[in-house]
C-alpha cells in the first residue's frame, strides 16, 4: 500500500476523487497508527509518521468512500496526570463525516478492568466499537437555496426525526423513523398546512446508547449522547451506514427547503457519549484526553455543568476549533439553517463562571459562516450560576424557560402571575431590551421535549416515569402543571371539556405572544406520553406520536391560531411596544393599552393584585413603529385580547375610545374554534362574557 505524506489541513477524511487524506489532532500521543478495516474483520496499520502542530497526517491513494477506519494511539497511560492513550482501544475519528455500527458494551470498550479504574485494560475493542467512514463529499443540492426566513415570520417546530415519522399512517414501513420519511410528502403537507416554517430536529449527530440504559433494556431516545459533531446519527438511515447516511439527510434538507420549511439543528457541544473516569474509551478521551475535556484539580477526574459525567474544555483551542469547524460543516455542507445549543451555558464557561464574552461566542461573532444563521441557546446548564435566560450576546435567540413558567402559571391560577405575564406577552423587553436585542430574541414555548406534554401539563399534577426504572426519581418535580380535577385518563366530561380548553388557552396566548412561537411535536393534536416527563430513554409507542386516523379539533384550531399569527403583523412585532403615541402615524390611540375586564386602564394597584387573573390588552395595528423591507409604512387591523384565567365567568366591557365594532375571531371555550367571518360583532362599551379560564380575540379592520 502506498502511504504519501498529505496534508495537516482539513482534520478528518477528505477524499478528493483519487484517495483519502487523513489528519487527526494529538498533543499527547507518542504514536498514531490509522487501521482501514476490512468487511472480515481484519485491519491493514499504516502509521500517521507526519506531524505538523501536533497534527498527524497521511495520504492514501485509492482509498475509497465506504472505506471504514479508526485510530489506534500510542501514548501514556497514566490516569492520575489525565492521560488515557491506549492502542488496544480503536478510536473514532472526532471529524468522522459518517459512523458505522454501533457499540456492543462489555469491558473492551473500556480503558480500565471493571472494579480496578486505574488498571489499564488491553483488550482490543475493535469488533466491540462504532468505526468512522470515508464519505463522498459530491452531491446535487440542485438549485437548492436556504429559505431564510425572517424571525418575525418564523414559526418553530420542534421534532424528533424517529418520533415524527415512526407512526405516521401515509409512510411506508421503510422510511418510518428515518430521514427520508421526514421528506416524504405526508409529513411535509402536514407541516406546511399547519404554518411551520423551521423543523427544529433533535439530536441528529452521531450519539451512543449507554451501557446503563441498554442493560436496563432502554435506549438513549432523544440523543443528546454526542459521539460525532460531523456525523449524522446512522440509526435514522433507511439505506445504510457506510457514507448513505449522508446523503439521505442531504436529500431530507432539500426536499424541506423546496417546502419552504427550514432546518434547525438541536446540537450537543457541551459534553461527549465517553462519560467520567469511569466511561468508556471510544474516541476523544483516548486521542487526547487533558487537550478535550475540563479535568479537576486531580486530573483523573473530570469537571461536569452538564448531569452527563464530562464537560468539553471551551478554552481549548482545539475544541473551539472543532465546534466551529463543526458548525460551518452543518451549514456549508449539508444546508441546515441554524443551530439551537443544547446547555448553552456550559459553552461560556472558559474558565469557571459563565462568561458572556467567552472566546467561543467572540468566534461565533466574527465568523462569515455561522454568524449568519439562526443561532438558539438554551440559556441554562446544571452548574453553579447556570440559570442565564436573558443574558447572551445580541446575535443570540433564546429559550425563555421564564415565558413558558409564567405563561402555565397564569392558566394554573396561580396569585401575582399576571404583571409578569404582561412581559412576557410583549417580548420580555425585562430581558432583552437592554442589550439591544428585539421581542424576536425571545423563543417562546410553553413545551418542548423535556418536560410534560401539552395534553399532560393539563393532565397530569404529578411526574409518571416509572417506565424510566428510576422509581421516578428523574425529571423535573415542580412542572407548573395543573390536571383540572383528575390525575391522567378520565370520563368526566367536565374535566375534559376544560382540559380542552386550557390546551387551547396555551396554543392562542403562545401565538398572540410577541417573539418566536414554538411547538413541540404532537401537541396540535394532544398527543401524550401518559404523564412521563422525562422520556429520554423511551424509544417506544410512549415517546412516538400516534397521528390521528382523522383530523382534530385541536389540530384546527391550532393552525387557525398558526395562520392568524401569520397574517397579522401586529401580532409579531420586531420592536418593543412603547406604551405611548407612536410619532409618525395618525392614529391618536397609543400602540398597546391595558384595561381591566370592567373596561378601565389597568393602574400599579390592578397589576399588583394578587388574586387578578384577568385583562384585556389593546393591541394597535396602526401604530406599528418599523417599517417595512423598503422603508414603507406597515399598517394591520387592531386586536383586542381578553384573557380570563380565574375560576369563574366574567364579564368584559369592550373599551370605548379604541374603536367603535369588534368581531370574534378566537374564542377558546369553542372546541371547534371560530370559522373565519363566523363571529359575532360586538360594539364598543358592550360587554362579552367568558367563561372559567378562557381568552377571546375582537378585531377591528384597520
Amino acid at each position: 500500500m502506498q502511504v504519501w505524506p498529505g496534508e495537516a489541513y482539513p482534520l478528518g477524511a477528505t477524499y478528493d476523487g483519487a484517495g483519502t487524506n487523513f489528519a487527526v489532532f494529538t498533543e499527547a500521543a507518542d504514536r498514531v497508527e490509522l487501521c482501514l478495516l476490512h468487511d472480515d474483520g481484519s485491519e491493514t496499520a499504516v502509521e500517521l509518521r507526519e506531524s505538523d502542530a501536533f497534527v498527524r497526517h497521511a495520504y492514501v491513494p485509492g482509498v475509497m468512500p465506504g472505506q471504514r477506519y479508526g485510530f489506534r494511539v500510542h501514548g501514556p497511560y497514566d490516569p492520575g496526570r489525565g492521560l488515557r492513550c491506549n492502542s488496544a482501544k480503536l478510536l473514532l475519528d472526532p471529524y468522522a463525516k459518517a459512523v458505522s455500527g454501533s457499540v456492543r458494551w462489555g469491558e473492551e470498550v473500556y480503558g480500565y478492568h471493571f472494579g480496578a479504574p486505574d488498571e489499564r485494560n488491553d483488550l482490543d475493542s475493535a469488533p466491540h466499537t462504532m468505526t468512522s467512514v470515508v464519505i463522498n463529499p459530491y452531491f446535487d443540492w440542485g438549485d437548492d437555496r436556504p429559505p431564510r426566513t425572517e424571525y418575525h415570520h418564523t414559526v418553530i417546530y420542534e421534532a424528533h426525526v424517529k418520533g415524527l415519522t415512526m407512526r405516521h399512517p401515509g409512510l411506508p414501513d421503510e422510511l418510518r423513523g428515518t430521514y427520508a420519511g421526514l421528506a416524504h410528502p405526508a409529513v411535509i403537507e402536514h407541516l406546511t398546512k399547519l404554518g411551520v416554517t423551521a423543523l427544529e430536529l433533535m439530536p441528529v449527530h452521531q450519539f451512543v446508547n449507554d451501557h446503563r440504559l441498554v442493560d436496563m433494556g432502554l435506549n438513549n431516545y432523544w440523543g443528546y449522547n454526542t459521539i460525532g459533531f460531523f456525523a449524522p446519527h446512522n440509526a435514522y438511515a433507511s439505506w445504510g451506514d457506510r457514507g448513505q447516511q449522508v446523503l439521505e439527510f442531504k436529500s431530507a434538507v432539500r426536499a424541506l427547503h423546496e417546502a419552504g420549511i427550514e432546518v434547525i439543528l438541536d446540537v450537543v457541544y457541551n459534553h461527549t457519549a465517553e462519560g467520567n473516569h469511569l466511561g468508556p474509551t471510544l474516541s476523544f478521551k483516548g486521542i487526547d484526553n487533558p487537550s478535550y475535556y475540563r479535568l479537576t484539580d486531580d486530573p483523573r477526574y473530570y469537571m461536569d455543568t452538564t448531569g452527563t459525567g464530562n464537560s468539553l474544555l471551551m478554552r481549548s483551542p482545539h475544541v473551539l476549533q472543532l465546534i466551529m469547524d463543526s458548525l460551518r460543516y452543518w451549514v456549508t455542507e449539508m444546508h441546515v439553517d441554524g443551530f439551537r445549543f443544547d446547555l448553552a451555558a456550559t459553552l461560556a464557561r472558559q474558565f469557571h463562571e459563565v462568561d458572556r464574552l467567552s472566546s467561543f461566542f467572540d468566534l461565533v461573532q466574527q465568523d462569515p459562516v455561522v454568524s449568519q444563521v439562526k443561532l438558539i441557546a438554551e440559556p441554562w446548564d446544571v452548574g453553579e450560576g447556570g440559570y442565564q435566560v436573558g443574558n447572551f450576546p445580541p446575535l443570540w435567540t433564546e429559550w425563555n424557560g421564564k415565558y413558558r413558567d409564567t405563561v402555565r402559571d397564569l392558566w394554573r391560577g396561580e396569585p401575582r402571575a399576571l404583571a409578569e405575564f404582561g412581559s412576557r406577552l410583549t417580548g420580555s423587553s425585562d430581558l432583552y431590551q437592554d442589550d439591544g436585542r428585539r421581542p424576536l430574541a425571545s423563543i417562546n414555548f410553553v413545551t418542548c421535549h423535556d418536560g410534560f406534554t401539552l395534553h399532560d401539563l393539563v393532565s397530569y399534577n404529578d411526574k409518571h416515569n416509572q417506565a424510566n426504572g428510576e422509581d421516578n426519581r428523574d425529571g423535573e418535580s415542580h412542572n407548573r402543571s395543573w390536571n383540572c380535577g383528575a390525575e391522567g385518563d378520565t370520563d368526566d366530561p367536565e374535566v375534559l371539556r376544560l382540559r380542552g380548553r386550557q390546551m387551547r388557552n396555551f396554543i392562542a396566548t403562545l401565538m398572540l405572544s410577541q417573539g418566536v412561537p414554538m411547538i413541540s411535536h404532537g401537541d396540535e393534536f394532544a398527543r401524550t406520553q401518559r404523564g412521563n416527563n422525562n422520556a429520554y430513554c423511551q424509544d417506544n409507542e410512549l415517546s412516538w406520536i400516534q397521528w390521528p386516523e382523522e383530523g382534530s379539533d385541536l389540530l384546527e384550531f391550532t393552525r387557525a391560531m398558526v395562520w392568524l399569527r401569520r397574517d397579522h403583523p401586529v401580532l409579531r412585532r420586531r420592536r418593543f411596544f412603547h406604551g405611548r403615541l407612536v410619532e409618525g402615524t395618525h392614529d391618536e390611540l397609543s400602540d398597546i393599552a391595558w384595561f381591566t375586564p370592567e373596561g378601565g386602564e389597568m393602574t400599579q394597584r390592578d397589576w399588583d393584585s394578587a388574586q387578578v387573573s384577568a385583562l384585556t390588552v389593546f393591541l394597535n395595528g396602526n401604530a406599528i413603529s418599523e417599517p417595512g423591507p423598503r422603508g414603507e409604512r406597515i399598517s394591520d387591523d387592531s386586536f383586542l385580547l381578553m384573557f380570563n384565567a380565574s375560576p369563574e365567568p366574567l364579564d368584559f366591557v369592550v373599551p370605548v375610545d379604541h374603536g367603535r365594532q369588534w368581531q370574534v375571531v378566537v374564542d377558546t371555550a369553542r372546541p371547534e374554534g371560530v370559522p373565519p367571518g363566523t363571529g359575532p360583532k360586538i360594539e364598543a362599551g358592550d360587554r362579552v362574557t367568558l367563561p372559567d379560564r378562557s381568552l377571546t380575540v375582537l378585531q377591528r379592520p384597520a
